[in-house]
């Protein structure tokens, strides 16, 4: 058992914080050659911390949920917008492009090197997931961020379809 803290690891955010992503896809290696296997991740339970760049001083939100699927490890939480102003410069870049990966930050438990360089990792303790601009696995990446905008803007044409349905009753 190592006690080595290892940092690896998609992207999307809302007006009020909210943001998703996959943050270790399974099946393919990182650009070290690591790859993390299904079930490594079976002890990761929320709330987990969500930093900015692996910054330990730099919280600015909390991951809510943590699946393990088929594809690998998806994530869901909150950018703590109304309160730190460090997640709402983390939003800007994010909705900008700037900001496209996580990163997971984990201490290994388990693990085999592989002949030509890399290793299985087949058991960890994972302990934050980052906002990265270039992560460690070129697979993780944020994937949904919803839009206020567009919910608002749904809920509106709901409103005015159900109005006009009343104006013909």
């Amino acid at each position: 058992m190592t006690n080595r803290f290892e940092v690896k690891a998609s992207l999307a955010v809302d007006d009020a914080g909210t943001i998703a992503g996959l943050a270790w896809p399974f099946g393919t290696p990182d650009r070290v050659g690591d790859m993390i296997e299904p079930g490594a991740f079976k002890g990761a339970s929320a709330p987990l911390p969500m930093l900015a760049f692996h910054n330990p001083s730099a919280p600015v939100g909390t991951w809510n949920s943590i699946t393990e699927k088929a594809d690998g490890l998806h994530v869901s939480g909150r950018l703590l917008v109304d309160d730190v102003e460090r997640a709402r410069e983390v939003r800007a870049l994010v909705r900008a492009g700037a900001i496209t990966g996580l990163s997971i930050g984990f201490s290994t438990r388990k693990a085999i090197t592989r002949k030509g360089g890399g290793r299985t990792i087949k058991s960890l303790d994972l302990v934050e997931i980052s906002l990265v601009t270039i992560p460690m696995h070129p697979g993780a990446r944020v994937s949904g961020v919803k839009s206020a905008e567009a919910a608002i803007a749904l809920a509106e044409a709901i409103n005015r379809a159900a109005a006009a349905l009343k104006v013909r009753n």
